[in-house]
């Protein structure tokens, strides 16, 4: 048997005079990706806490974030592989005061994801559950059980 692939997922969230909601993403050029949350793999050796807030910052664009805790753990096959797969599904909050913008990823030359393009925006928390791709809304019950204070950024 395949050894599982470890990932981490980040349900960022900011609050605003409505109420809180959460950032996301859309492929640009790949809009039948779906809506996301920040989300990778872990590479070896790092911790899952690093990979979250590197994952966040990747493909995002976002470095101002407060981490919170890990919220539960998902282990599902890939849905186009069907390889194993385990992600930690992590909480973190954000200042960032853009409603919505694109960013390009920057990684290394010949990574998977370097020059993609994502259009980054935040929802209704209470609406993510049945938006996000890839069973990511799972565990955004979670999020919206979590005694966050009210403070708007």
């Amino acid at each position: 048997m395949q050894p599982a692939r470890v990932r981490t997922a980040a349900y960022v969230t900011r609050n605003v005079p409505g109420g809180r909601e959460l950032l996301v993403f859309d492929h640009r050029d790949h809009p039948e990706a779906g809506t996301q949350v920040p989300a990778g793999g872990v590479d070896p050796g790092e911790l899952l806490t690093d990979a979250v807030l590197r994952e966040i910052t990747e493909e995002t664009g976002v470095a101002a974030v407060t981490l919170g805790p890990a919220l539960a753990v998902q282990q599902r096959p890939h849905p186009h592989t069907a390889q194993p797969r385990v992600t930690v599904f992590f909480h973190a909050q954000t200042t960032e005061i853009r409603d919505t913008w694109t960013h390009t990823v920057a990684g290394q030359e010949g990574d998977q994801d370097h020059g993609l393009v994502f259009r980054c925006y935040f929802i209704p928390v209470e609406q993510a559950a049945g938006l996000l791709a890839d069973n990511q809304g799972e565990f955004i019950p979670l999020v919206e059980q979590l005694n966050i204070p009210t403070t708007t950024y």
